[in-house]
């Protein structure tokens, strides 16, 4: 029988430098999309998918984040006193109860492969999930939680994969793809980052996965890869010959909130799919695509 997925790992030791100067005292991942941190979003997507522990691989900087899950007694008391009952139940919603949140830090930048190893005595010997806050995604069943559906069928290690324009493909890892169901796909490689010219195929990995714990022994003593960075890419590939490798294709739209253009593509998504703003915000971008074409 195969052990639930439980425990989620959140990478949030980067420095967020490509929104300077909004993260010199902000950690990116309390940036807000809408109304809401990006980190919110990754944390109601974990719980739709049963996740109960959540560990964070932070550095330092990163209180803010921290302080963003704890208790705001003075905050909720006022609330209270002024009875907005509904304010009230959206701050509780983002409390974190004692013990189910640990935080870990990451001293070194040596890469997304050396974060999760830092987090390995928190795992132990279960399967968990490992989340990037950057990749927020919209989707009517969160993405984790179609991950965990199907990796009750097929056990070993998954990630989450879409298909990116060809000369894209330099910017993720990539699948090199031994068998295709459709939805599901059997990996027999994984490159990170490879040429365009060179790419086994165009299917890439974003960021969500399912590992193993055999993960950690690749991590032991990794050798660096693209970048000069500890890549978990090369970690999960070295489980294709044990546990094995698949790649899943979601349903749902991607949005790389990690750079400046995707996050203001995510707002506006976002802020279309909420009933108070569609309204005011859809009749502006009416006018704004109206303007830009009489300027052509």
């Amino acid at each position: 029988m195969k052990k639930k997925v439980t425990k989620a790992i959140f990478p949030v030791a980067g420095l967020g430098t490509r929104f300077l100067p909004a993260t010199k005292s902000v950690p990116k991942e309390i940036m807000t999309l809408v109304d809401r941190p990006l980190v919110q979003y990754a944390i109601d997507e974990a719980r739709a998918a049963g996740i109960e522990e959540f560990i964070f691989v932070t550095s330092r900087g990163k209180g803010a984040l921290e302080d963003y899950f704890d208790v705001a007694p003075q905050l909720e008391e006022e609330l209270r006193r002024k009875g907005k009952d509904q304010l009230l139940d959206i701050l509780l919603s983002t409390n974190m109860d004692s013990g189910e949140i640990a935080y870990i830090r990451q001293h070194k930048a040596l890469g997304l492969g050396h974060a999760i190893w830092c987090a390995r005595r928190l795992i132990g010997d279960q399967p968990f999930a490992v989340m990037l806050p950057d990749d927020v995604i919209a989707a009517e069943k969160p993405c984790l939680q179609q991950m965990v559906e199907a990796y009750e069928q097929t056990g070993g290690c998954m990630v989450a994969a879409m298909e990116v324009p060809q000369d894209r493909v330099s910017a993720y890892g990539v699948l090199d793809i031994s068998e295709d169901m459709g939805q599901m796909v059997k990996v027999k490689g994984m490159v990170e980052k490879p040429p365009a010219d060179q790419a086994p195929s165009n299917l890439a990995v974003i960021g969500r996965y399912i590992l193993t714990p055999d993960v950690f022994k690749h991590l032991e003593n990794p050798q660096t890869g693209a970048g000069g960075e500890i890549q978990l890419t090369d970690a999960i590939d070295k489980e294709i010959n044990g546990s094995g490798v698949y790649g899943y294709r979601f349903n749902g739209q991607r949005f790389d909130c990690g750079s400046k253009a995707g996050f203001l593509q995510a707002t506006v998504a976002f802020g279309l799919a909420r009933n108070e703003l569609k309204g005011d915000l859809g009749a502006y971008l009416d006018e704004l695509a109206i303007s830009r074409k009489a300027a052509e």
